[in-house]
């Protein structure tokens, strides 16, 4: 009798699971360019960026895609996107020296205006995020200093950022952000800069009160391994996860937690796929609900990161959901799946 009712517990907990899980629609973009961010504004609107220049839009749920290549920029790789509705977007190319560039657009992408082309050689801007019109963009360390950008007009002009005790942060020799799903910086709700590492592997607010750095476990390895994104929700609570970019194949302890607001990190569960984790993105209106991607697949979890469910096996760089839930997954190849529940 007890291991009947064990069974059924563990039926009834797989069956609850299985009516909880998202539903996955595949898209047609019309596009064969890797996708590595999205920016899902309403269950209707969202913006995508990848490779040879190419962004993209949706306004009808994604039943449609519009894609085009931004006019003098096919060479770059726009690596993050922020979009403000159906007309307002910005978009992040990623690169050293002047291929990191910051472009607004204010017709739903039919022009896009330069706002920002680092004049910097040395210096390699990863990622964006917008509080409102208040927005950050990362780059890597440039002689020990993590260079950032600040805009308070929605990315129509970019300014140099220091905020208290920036000065205090030192770098490590090689440390930087890993520009690959546009999740890699989150600004919080009190406006601070959460970025997390490659090679250290550290977790760093920059607020504005002063700057914070926290070293959460993890196998620590070369330039190839660390944090690659972050997400935060309401009650402090927090989630960062990786792994090592030259070790594709293997399972890691690469996801952690904080439910102190950052304070303090501890390791959660390991996602069913091998390899890293490039994003993560908690579905707002679900609690603990968080999806996490990489390009051995994705996968779900209801419990903020502690135990995971396979979602899928397919190639992901990137993943985003809107305030009413609904959310995408993008990839290589054009790869644009809706996500529901």
């Amino acid at each position: 009798m007890r291991c009947l009712t064990i069974g059924l517990g563990a039926l009834f907990l797989a069956l609850r699971a299985a009516a909880q899980a998202p539903r996955l629609e595949p898209q047609a973009s019309g596009s064969t360019v890797r996708f590595q961010a999205i920016s899902a504004v309403s269950e209707r609107v969202a913006w995508v960026s990848g490779t040879r220049g190419t962004v993209g839009r949706t306004t009808d749920g994604g039943a449609s895609w519009r894609v085009a290549v931004v006019p003098g920029a096919d060479s770059l790789e726009f690596r993050d996107v922020h979009g403000f509705g159906a007309d307002r977007a910005v978009l992040l190319a990623a690169g050293p020296g002047d291929r990191s560039r910051l472009y607004h657009t204010a017709d739903g992408g039919l022009t896009w205006s330069l706002a920002f082309s680092n004049s910097d050689p040395r210096a390699f801007y990863d990622c964006i995020d917008f509080r409102g019109d208040e927005g950050v963009a990362v780059s890597d360390a440039v002689e020990g200093r993590f260079p950032l950008l600040r805009t308070t007009d929605g990315g129509r002009s970019w300014s140099g950022w220091t905020p208290p005790g920036y000065e205090v942060l030192v770098a490590q020799d090689g440390e930087g952000a890993f520009a690959a799903s546009g999740t890699c910086l989150t600004l919080g709700e009190d406006r601070s800069a959460w970025i997390v590492t490659a090679k250290g592997a550290r977790v760093i607010r920059f607020g504005p009160d002063q700057v914070q750095v926290f070293e959460p476990p993890f196998a620590r390895g070369g330039a190839m391994a660390g944090f690659m994104t972050v997400a935060f929700r309401r009650g402090g609570v927090g989630i960062a996860a990786g792994g090592d970019l030259a070790k594709p194949r293997e399972f890691g302890d690469n996801v952690v937690t904080t439910r102190d607001g950052g304070r303090s990190w501890a390791v959660a569960g390991r996602p069913p796929f091998a390899g890293p984790v490039f994003g993560v993105a908690y579905v707002p209106g679900r609690g603990g609900t968080v999806v996490a991607v990489g390009p051995r697949g994705a996968a779900w979890s209801g419990d903020d990161g502690h135990t995971w469910l396979a979602l899928d096996v397919a190639d992901y760089w990137s993943v985003g959901f809107a305030p009413n839930g609904t959310g995408w997954m993008v990839g290589p190849e054009g790869r644009i799946v809706r996500v529901g529940w």
